[in-house]
């Protein structure tokens, strides 16, 4: 098998551009209606070591997907195993291994809130849109970096 060889400096934009997505998607684009389908009074303002707290987990977990779509990308690359290269844009790659890992382990967990924990289908779509954005904009950042 080949050796991985991952783009950290993309690996690292990657986990900047999606925590700024992520302040922009759950703060100014659907921050009061996310916070309404979750249940939050919006007049009480977390203390500050939570949000930091938060901040700080998220980064954790921007890296991990960064770094495990880097992984990802590489592996499924044909010309990765010596193959002809495949066959469209880099675009059009990074979108299609978005797409189904959010088809495949995204949206089925996604969907579990609904079921089980009898979150509405509004916070679904916020949440599993958000999903899909973010592993595409990783992806598209990892692919042309």
């Amino acid at each position: 098998m080949p050796e991985i060889h991952i783009n950290f400096a993309a690996v690292a934009i990657a986990v900047i551009a999606n925590f700024i997505f992520g302040f922009l998607w759950y703060t100014p684009l659907f921050g009061k209606a996310w916070a309404k389908e979750m249940g939050f009074d919006m007049t009480v303002k977390p203390p500050t070591s939570a949000m930091f707290r938060g901040m700080g987990i998220m980064i954790i977990g921007n890296f991990l997907l960064a770094w495990v779509l880097a992984h990802d990308l590489t592996v499924w690359n044909p010309e990765f195993w010596g193959m002809d290269p495949f066959v469209g844009s880099k675009a059009s790659f990074a979108a299609m291994a978005s797409l189904f890992l959010w088809l495949g382990f995204f949206v089925p967990v996604d969907l579990n809130t609904v079921a089980w924990e009898q979150r509405s289908w509004k916070l679904f779509f916020i949440n599993t849109s958000y999903h899909f954005l973010s592993l595409l904009l990783v992806s598209m950042i990892l692919m042309y970096w």
